[in-house]
C-alpha cells in the first residue's frame, strides 16, 4: 500500500518486491489494488463525517490543489482546510473537490465543519488571494482573520514585471514580509510602492489591492509568524500527493480520487510537526492578540 501511495505503478511491484524481500515475493495485484481502494474510500466516508466537536482552531491553511486527474462532474479540484489544533499540532481538517475559485464550494466546507460539531472560529486564515474562499469565510466566520500568502503574492507581483527587475523587486517584497513590526513592514511597502509604481502599476495594485489582509501576522505571536505569513504547510504535503497523481492517467472517480489524496494527506499528516511556541495557543483561543508579535499584557 505505500509503495502504491509513493507512485509505483502496479507493473512494477513484482520487480521492486523481489528486490528487497527476494525472488519469492508476490506482487500486488490489480484486483488486489482495487479492494484497497475500496477500503480506503470507505474511511474516507467515515473520516468526512466525523465529529469535530470540542475541537478549536487557532490557525487554518486553505488550498485549491489541482491534478491532472480529471474529476467527475467537472469539479476542477481538490479543496484543502488543515489548521493547528488548542496544542499547537497540525491536523487535516478537510479534503473534498470542489472549483478553487468558487465562494459557494468554500461555503459548503465551512458550513460542514460547523455541522460536524465545530463551534469556535478559527483565529486567522491562511490563503492564496484567488480563492473564493475569503467570501465564504467571511460569512461563515466573520470574526476570523484573514492572511494572504506572502508566496503567493510575491509571484503574482513579479509575473507583472520586466524580467530584468524581478530579483530586486522579490528581496524588497521580502523586506515588507520579513520586518520585525508592521511600522517598519509599512516602510518597506512604501518604498516597494514609490519605487515602482511609475513604471509597474499593474504590480503594484496587486500588492496594494490585499493590504489589509497582507499584515494580520503582526497580531498574533512572532514565534508563529515563520508558519502563518503562507500556506507552506500545505503546499510541501501535496508536492508527494502530486507524485502519486503524476502516475495517474485517464478519468479517476470522485471517490477514488478523493480517498487516494485524503489518505496521501493523512500519510503525510504522520510527520507533521507542533508548531513553533505551541504553548503559546491558548492564549490565542482565548482571544488575546498581539502587538508586533509579543502579546498586549506582556509588559
Amino acid at each position: 500500500p505505500v509503495l502504491y501511495l509513493k507512485g509505483l505503478s502496479t507493473n512494477s511491484f513484482q520487480d521492486a518486491l523481489s528486490s528487497i524481500l527476494g525472488e519469492g515475493a508476490k506482487g500486488l495485484s490489480a484486483t488486489n489494488i482495487v479492494r484497497l481502494k475500496k477500503v480506503w474510500e470507505d474511511e474516507y466516508e467515515v473520516w468526512a463525517k466525523r465529529s469535530l466537536a470540542g475541537k478549536k482552531y487557532a490557525y487554518i491553511w486553505v488550498d485549491g490543489i489541482y491534478f491532472n486527474v480529471r474529476l467527475e462532474n467537472e469539479k476542477s479540484c481538490i479543496l484543502v482546510i488543515m489548521g493547528a489544533d488548542e496544542n499547537g499540532k497540525k491536523e487535516l481538517i478537510s479534503v473534498t473537490d470542489g472549483y478553487s475559485e468558487s465562494t459557494t464550494s468554500w461555503k459548503e466546507i465551512l458550513l460542514q465543519m460547523k455541522s460536524q460539531g465545530l463551534e469556535q472560529a478559527p483565529k486567522l486564515a491562511i490563503g492564496d488571494g484567488a480563492l473564493g474562499f475569503w467570501k465564504a469565510l467571511s460569512e461563515i466566520f466573520p470574526t476570523t482573520k484573514h492572511q494572504r500568502c506572502w508566496v503567493h503574492k510575491s509571484t503574482n507581483i513579479t509575473d507583472k514585471m520586466a524580467h530584468s527587475v524581478k530579483n530586486k523587486a522579490s528581496l524588497l517584497l521580502k523586506d515588507i514580509y520579513m520586518a520585525d513590526t508592521k511600522s517598519n513592514a509599512m516602510k518597506a511597502y512604501n518604498h516597494f510602492i514609490s519605487t515602482y509604481e511609475a513604471k509597474y502599476e499593474k504590480a503594484v495594485l496587486t500588492l496594494t489591492k490585499d493590504k489589509d489582509s497582507l499584515f494580520s501576522f503582526y497580531d498574533f505571536p512572532a514565534k508563529h509568524w515563520t508558519h502563518i505569513r503562507t500556506t507552506n504547510p500545505i503546499e510541501s504535503t501535496f508536492a508527494t500527493v502530486r507524485l502519486r497523481t503524476k502516475r495517474t492517467k485517464g478519468c479517476g472517480s470522485r471517490k477514488a480520487t478523493l480517498s487516494m489524496v485524503w489518505k496521501l494527506c493523512k500519510e503525510a499528516e504522520k510527520k507533521w510537526y507542533k508548531l513553533r511556541g505551541s504553548e503559546l495557543i491558548p492564549k490565542i483561543l482565548e482571544g488575546v492578540f498581539c502587538i508586533d508579535g509579543i502579546f498586549e499584557d506582556v509588559a
